[in-house]
């Protein structure tokens, strides 16, 4: 079994309804201290993935914790994305 499945297996059994994304990331690293934060996210989406056939609601709640851990850490912070800034028209002057 691979290191991921374990992983998954681990966020699986610890996620629970009204958990913070960092609660659960601690908690992996617990039982899984070499994990880095996008092994438990990757991990949590397959887990959320082989819930899906079983138990959708479980499946929805690993769901938001692997995108709020994956939003955490490509330091957006939340999952609504800032506002994009509007590019500068460059200026060509004619050559004389």
């Amino acid at each position: 079994m691979s290191e991921l499945q374990d992983i998954a297996r681990t966020v699986s059994a610890l996620a629970v309804p009204g958990m913070k994304p960092k609660d659960l990331v601690d908690a992996v690293r617990k039982q899984h201290p070499d994990a880095t934060k996008k092994q438990i996210s990757r991990a949590a989406f397959m887990a959320m993935i082989l819930a899906a056939e079983g138990d959708p609601s479980r499946a929805q709640h690993v769901q938001a914790l692997a995108l709020a851990a994956r939003s955490d850490d490509t330091g957006e912070g939340s999952a609504e994305a800032a506002p994009r800034r509007k590019k500068k028209k460059k200026v060509r002057h004619a050559a004389a």
